[in-house]
């Protein structure tokens, strides 16, 4: 039995342990059901998130001439505090930069590797931890647009981290902080414009994943150079299949190719 289709990022349930689903066109896979089975996966071509065409992917699973023209793939995506469409200023596409940045946005701390601050839209909390494979998280401030989390956040990483180490997230070299205690360690440090929107009550959330085997020494498999690939799924974090033989697979670093899968 196969399934085939272009990848985009695994869709989650918030349940304990985190459900995780690939989306296909046609069909899709409850990931979690493949755990602990041999599972073939072979690339079969490029398609283009935006254009739909056989094209490298460049970025963001967008081939290369739309990664530099669609507003989805704007510089305010990766750096919010560009976002400029409370100003009424254009990037690429104004009503569409006032559909995502014109919304609440939430800046947090999340425990993955390490602690670290990030920002993502109200409405993907708590989907933004599970991708990161943050086992805790907590809220900071809620804006009502993307410039002031941007700007939040980049105060912020002056004092706390703002990535996460991979290969520490997958081996589940974790420790339990107490995330109440750093949020008011870093209320000081928010900017006035957002002092107003600081959040004192909300408590941390927790996350479970389904992982059977944490792998020793993670190796990140490249499906475009290999072609085809052949292991037994143990687990899945963040957005990372994990593998018995430690090669671990980001999906979402693999937008826009389409797979085969084999079960």
């Amino acid at each position: 039995m196969f399934y085939q289709g272009v990848l985009t990022k695994m869709q989650t349930e918030f349940v304990e342990p985190i459900q995780y689903y690939l989306v296909f066109e046609d069909d899709f896979l409850n990931m979690n059901q493949l755990i602990d089975k041999t599972i073939t996966m072979e690339f079969v071509k490029y398609q283009c998130l935006k254009c739909g065409l056989n094209r490298p992917i460049y970025r963001q699973g967008f081939c290369k001439q739309d990664f530099f023209d669609i507003p989805q793939a704007g510089d305010w995506i990766m750096r919010p505090e560009l976002s400029t469409a409370h100003l009424g200023k254009e990037d690429r596409d104004l009503e569409y930069e006032k559909k995502a940045q014109l919304q609440p946005h939430i800046v947090y701390l999340a425990n993955s590797s390490n602690v670290k601050v990030g920002v993502t839209r109200k409405s993907q909390v708590p989907t933004r931890w599970i991708d990161q494979g943050a086992h805790e998280a907590i809220e900071i401030v809620e804006v009502p647009n993307r410039y002031l989390a941007g700007i939040t956040e980049v105060a912020l990483k002056d004092h706390v981290a703002d990535k996460t180490n991979w290969r520490k997230m997958l081996k589940n070299e974790i420790e339990d902080e107490n995330l109440v205690e750093w949020r008011e360690r870093l209320k000081k440090f928010i900017p006035n414009e957002a002092q107003g929107y600081y959040i004192a009550s909300n408590t941390e959330t927790n996350l479970k994943f389904p992982v059977h085997k944490y792998p020793e020494k993670p190796k990140s498999l490249n499906i475009q150079k290999l072609k085809t690939y052949t292991g037994k799924l143990v687990g899945i974090k963040g957005q990372y299949l994990i593998f018995e033989d430690n090669t671990v697979f980001n999906v979402r670093a693999n937008e826009g190719l389409v797979l085969r899968f084999t079960l």
